[in-house]
């Protein structure tokens, strides 16, 4: 278990578990928190204490990868169908640190692999660099490889350096408090260590809601310092047993609200969009419990080449998935999260080389996210329906689009100002095709249009989190109502198309087909054209 202490009250709780017997696996002071393992009968105990917050499962985390058949190499044309060019930025001067299960230390990061921790093994110390599954090499492959092993495998961000904390074993499998001490560690030390960036390829079902999780509060946290957290969807998509769709998939981290949770699509490996689809195994939203709408953004994470060590357990149990000695192929949504991470990493560098950073500030998570957003590109399925938004937010990642808008925007501008210091097109041009832009953010359970990204509002400060209420500049007020310029209103909840609810099965995930009838969902959302099955 995670026991959360009301303010003041850990030592007390610690006392009365030592008392009873309870070895103290680990601390997490940064949310008052102890992991311990107690026994059944202690449970009502605990939680009759005056001292004790909240009681949680100290789930075991897994990454989100499975091993892919070889495809064609398809780095030089991801970063092509992504909109970048030779000349685009490359992460330099911009940290990500990779929570997973370590990372080997290969040429292709020479010169940018600024420490390795060992929360498995040792402790959360100072280690020597390696990864036993090879999950979290690939991971860093696809952010920073410099291409050194194979150019054609270049990461999205082959100049960021990279800062690596190992919290999953050599099976890929890890625990919830390792995981939070990974992120409280990274939060503490952000200017030490230049972190920017935390990418969580990695998470577990949902079982409590965001207020109290204390894996999402940890999340929480680091947004409220300044990192941006980008996190996996999750891969639950479609019933393993019968391939039947499903809603509410979504894992936890990835249903924080504050941070950038990542789907996946499949890019056919080709330049153009028109082939992209998002991939059946893509957890789509809402999240448990909460009902937020997510993911954010889709990524490509489809039959992607990155780096791999011939020791590690991924490569040695699959060999035909091997495409040379240093390579392997992976599919996932946790591979959809580290391309963001590195499109971020590319955002980043192009915002502050425009901006004169340290001397003006880089942007926000909030910011990033909503620029992400903003530029992402909507997807359609093969009938040229566009999907909905619980399966690909805002869409496909762009990050052509996310470096042009990004680079007009002054950070320096007091907040409520206009802060596009230059003008920008809404559309970016990919295999010879102008490809408007989505244009919107989804807020809460809100889905905003408009010029949102082009002012520095209130929200894109640090210490909101993503979706809470809020006033926004002068015009719109978040929260039970919205009030949208002079002459719309909207109320608290927002209808979401054609979306379908059936019986629960395996691990709080909804499947069914579509029919008809309307439902309401929690207390927030509608849902149009559903049925519970």
């Amino acid at each position: 278990m995670i026991i959360r202490a009301k303010d003041g009250q850990l030592g007390i709780v610690r006392t009365w578990l030592k008392a009873h017997g309870d070895a103290i696996d680990g601390e997490q002071t940064a949310i008052n928190a102890l992991s311990t393992k107690v026994s059944v009968d202690q449970l009502n105990q605990l939680a009759a204490l005056v001292e004790t917050d909240t009681l949680s499962f100290n789930a075991p985390v897994t990454g989100f990868a499975a091993p892919s058949s070889p495809s064609s190499p398809a780095a030089t044309v991801l970063r092509t169908t992504l909109g970048l060019t030779p000349t685009s930025a490359t992460g330099k001067g911009v940290g990500v640190a990779i929570i997973d299960t370590g990372v080997a230390p290969l040429i292709d990061f020479q010169g940018r692999f600024t420490a390795f921790y060992d929360f498995v093994n040792a402790g959360g110390a100072f280690a020597s660099a390696y990864d036993d599954n090879g999950h979290g090499t690939h991971i860093a492959g696809l952010i920073a490889s410099n291409g050194s092993l194979g150019s054609a495998y270049t990461g999205i961000a082959p100049n960021a350096h990279i800062i690596v904390m190992k919290v999953l074993d050599w099976q890929g499998q890890g625990k919830t408090s390792d995981v939070i001490n990974a992120i409280t560690f990274a939060t503490a030390n952000k200017a030490l260590l230049g972190i920017d960036i935390i990418n969580l390829s990695l998470g577990h079902p949902i079982y409590e809601s965001v207020a109290t999780d204390p894996l999402v509060q940890a999340v929480e946290a680091a947004s409220r310092a300044g990192i941006i957290v980008v996190a996996a969807a999750g891969n639950v998509g479609v019933n393993p047993n019968t391939g039947q769709a499903g809603f509410a998939g979504i894992t936890c981290p990835g249903n924080a609200p504050s941070a950038i949770t990542v789907g996946a699509f499949d890019t056919a490996n080709t330049v153009g969009r028109g082939d992209d689809r998002v991939t059946p195994y893509s957890s789509a939203g809402p999240t448990w419990y909460d009902a937020l709408p997510k993911p954010d953004v889709v990524a490509p994470g489809h039959h992607l080449t990155s780096d791999a060590t011939n020791k590690e357990y991924l490569y040695k149990t699959y060999p035909q998935f091997r495409v040379d000695s240093n390579h392997i192929t992976l599919s996932g949504t946790s591979m959809a999260a580290a391309v963001a991470s590195g499109a971020l990493a590319v955002i980043l560098e192009a915002n502050r080389a425009a901006n004169g950073y340290p001397l003006h500030p880089s942007l926000t998570p909030n910011a990033a996210k909503a620029i992400l957003q903003y530029t992402a590109l909507p997807l359609s399925d093969d009938t040229g329906a566009q999907y909905d938004w619980l399966h690909q937010g805002a869409g496909g990642l762009n990050i052509g689009g996310a470096i042009d808008l990004a680079k007009a925007i002054d950070t320096s501008v007091a907040a409520g100002s206009w802060w596009l210091a230059s003008g920008v097109n809404t559309y970016t041009t990919i295999g010879g095709q102008d490809l408007n832009w989505s244009q919107n953010i989804v807020w809460g359970t809100n889905i905003v249009w408009g010029t949102s990204v082009c002012t520095n509002e209130p929200a894109w400060a640090q210490n909101i989190v993503w979706g809470s209420n809020i006033v926004w500049g002068s015009n719109i007020v978040w929260g039970s109502n919205i009030v949208w310029g002079s002459n719309v209103s909207w109320s608290s909840n927002i209808v979401w198309g054609t979306a379908l609810v059936g019986t629960t099965d395996g691990e709080n995930i909804v499947w069914g087909s579509l029919s008809s009838s309307n439902i309401v969902w929690g207390t927030n959302i509608v849902w149009g054209a559903v049925v519970l099955q």
